[in-house]
């Protein structure tokens, strides 16, 4: 009875949803505070039976109920139990009610953090969010209801893919779902001031937290994603341009596009038609993405589903909730009313400049990912659109980008004279190109055209975010500190490009990779690395059998370390998989993968050095980072309160 009860529980969260999304909207149109108070209510009870059917799904998967059909496809009595809990949301069913899960508690996260906001509006952003609920719910519970019984039940179960029994499963799809989800929260802010019929500046005051919150948990996701495929799959690669990992980073681009537009609409109340639109843009891509993942028209690791009917659902739901965002944002729009103007050279043009080189760029991606797509639902035959096209193509915004970047940050509003930004900027540029023309000289004895752009480009934004803080602390001593947490959170997101941009163009132009065969007792160099293949021995785990390989890595005759990548064939699917073993450094990576055995004791192996790797993710963390101190600047808050209550006392609100 206990999966029934979770059931039961989904059909009460649609409930709750159905009154969300329908009573408070007619409430602020009609002005029925009575009406307009069921929102916060409806969607804490919302919030609360999803999570009842969440924990119920997690207890069938604990306690090995092989009744369940989602229990008994991706789980075994013999996973170990950190594995059983990632598994709830290891196929689609379960992470279809994690990505409902989430959605839930940013809705709950809204009910709390609106309590300042007119409550017309704050109905009309709840009953937004209910929408988006009612649409995945239904689907939940009409096409992918995980507590499908099994009867009768199955003796054990298939056991989870041997791609997710890893430790990343446990965080990296929360985080990621966090992120990714989270963009309902400012497009419900978007639709909401449409539906007001009056689009201020404030309603960017209000949805920017929002919109840096889901960014930063999508920055965090998207790195742990490119880790997780770096050390699980055996190539050593970090980004695959995978047609999911499109799928996430597309929102993620126009998200960041959104973060810079609603900065200007809320400091200069210009870029509104432009900043509504953008958040419009970030959730679809969200939704779009969600479809390629579900719909079955991809072949992907990352593909939670082949069903047809299920992305034809997910279809309609991008139509109609998108597509009505999209309706009403062309009849409010045009009566949108500009508050004022700003010259050439001013942050208003750089950030201008920002959004529509980051939007060239999503749309380069967005067409790369689609394209295959169109040709094979019209006949015209399979094509693969694959690294060479968006290396290539991503790169022609990218690098004006960059240099925007550091620019943009030491402008200042409305207008700027030339010599002023001239003279604050010289000496980091002129460091960047001296040292990025050098460095990779110096560093690796050559250097390519693209590898010199990239590193002064990656050393220029770098310079450009440390600029201000070095400067207060030569002239003030402990003046960085008078710095506001968001202007510390801009200067530390964009550092945190920088040192990506660095560690993304020195492993891309410096990776050393070689495939051998090898036997116990041979030794050999790899750029300066002596490795000796020690022995084979057999390893058994919970779930698993392994060949185990032992390497010593020496220079200049010194110990560094012993690696032990392994082979393992998981016993109940029988699936082979590559553990790779890795001697990480801040300089660089040394990668070991184990490879098929070639007869006579000999093993295929592939031995990787990849220099500044790890500055990747590192790069991803402080960009992360930076958001946080972002929206927590109690200085922000302040100001928000003052611009709530002026906003109150003046009625924005209109009907």
């Amino acid at each position: 009875m206990i999966p029934e009860f979770g059931q039961f529980a989904l059909i009460l969260a649609l409930g709750l949803a159905l009154i969300q999304a329908v009573v408070p909207l007619l409430g602020a149109a009609r002005l029925r505070e009575d009406w307009m108070a069921l929102a916060r209510p409806a969607a804490t009870g919302q919030f609360v039976f999803v999570s009842v059917a969440f924990v119920v799904l997690c207890h069938a998967f604990l306690n090995d109920d092989f009744s369940v059909l989602y229990v008994a496809t991706n789980s075994n009595s013999a996973l170990p139990t950190p594995y059983k809990i990632a598994a709830v949301w290891g196929a689609h069913e379960g992470s279809l009610l994690l990505w409902i899960l989430i959605l839930s508690a940013w809705t709950l996260a809204v009910t709390v953090g609106s309590r300042s906001l007119p409550e017309a509006f704050a109905s009309r952003v709840l009953g937004v969010l209910g929408i988006v609920s009612v649409g995945m719910l239904l689907f939940t519970i009409l096409t992918s209801n995980p507590f499908d019984r099994l009867l009768p039940p199955a003796t054990d179960g298939n056991d989870l893919n041997p791609l997710l029994q890893d430790p990343a499963l446990v965080i990296h799809p929360p985080i990621l779902y966090a992120g990714y989800v989270g963009l309902a929260v400012p497009f419900a802010f978007a639709v909401a001031a449409l539906l007001a019929g009056r689009v201020s500046s404030a309603w960017a005051r209000w949805a920017r937290p929002w919109t840096v919150a889901s960014w930063m948990f999508l920055t965090v996701g998207i790195a742990l994603g490119s880790w997780w495929a770096y050390y699980e799959l055996g190539w050593g690669g970090w980004w695959f341009w995978d047609p999911v990992e499109n799928a996430s980073f597309m929102p993620w681009l126009a998200g960041t596009a959104l973060i810079h537009s609603l900065a200007v609409t809320e400091r200069r109340g210009i870029f509104k038609s432009w900043t509504l639109l953008l958040a419009i843009a970030a959730f679809s891509l969200s939704l779009l993405g969600t479809f390629l993942v579900r719909s079955g028209i991809l072949v992907s690791v990352h593909a939670f589903a082949s069903d047809p009917a299920r992305g034809l659902f997910i279809l309609l739901l991008l139509s109609v909730i998108s597509g009505g965002a999209l309706v009403l944002y062309a009849v409010r729009a045009r009566h949108l009313t500009v508050e004022g103007g700003f010259r050439l050279l001013s942050r208003e043009s750089f950030l201008l400049m920002n959004n529509i080189l980051l939007v060239v760029a999503t749309a380069a991606v967005l067409f790369g990912t689609l394209y295959p797509l169109f040709l094979d639902a019209l006949g015209q035959g399979k094509i693969s659109v694959g690294p060479p096209y968006f290396n290539t193509v991503f790169l022609i915004p990218m690098l004006p980008l960059v240099a925007v970047i550091g620019v943009g940050m030491h402008t200042t509003w409305v207008r700027m004279s030339g010599e002023s930004l001239i003279r604050r900027l010289m000496i980091p540029a002129g460091v960047a190109l001296v040292l990025g023309v050098s460095l990779p000289w110096l560093a690796f004895g050559q250097a390519s055209v693209l590898t010199i752009i990239g590193v002064t480009a990656a050393l220029w934004v770098i310079g450009a975010s440390l600029l201000e803080p070095i400067k207060r602390l030569i002239r003030r001593g402990s003046a960085p500190m008078a710095l506001t947490r968001g202007q510390w959170g801009m200067f530390l997101a964009h550092l945190g490009v920088g040192f990506f941009v660095l560690g993304a163009t020195v492993t891309s132009s410096y990776n050393v990779e070689t495939d051998s065969s090898a036997s116990p007792g041979d030794r050999w160099e790899v750029d300066g690395y002596e490795l000796v293949f020690r022995e084979v021995r057999q390893v058994q785990g919970p779930n698993y059998e392994a060949t185990e390989g032992e390497f010593e890595v020496r220079r200049d005759g010194r110990l560094i370390t012993l690696l032990t990548p392994q082979k393992r064939v998981y016993r109940v699917q029988s699936s082979p998989m590559t553990e790779a073993a890795i001697d990480v450094g801040w300089t660089r990576d040394l990668f070991v993968a184990l490879g098929d055995p070639l007869g006579d004791g000999a093993w295929s192996l592939r031995v990787q050095i990849k220099p500044l790797i790890r500055f990747i993710w590192l790069g991803a963390l402080i960009m992360a980072f930076g958001g946080l101190l972002a929206i927590t600047d109690p200085r922000y808050r302040a100001e928000r309160s003052r611009e709530d209550a002026r906003v109150r006392s003046q009625q924005v609100e209109t009907v």
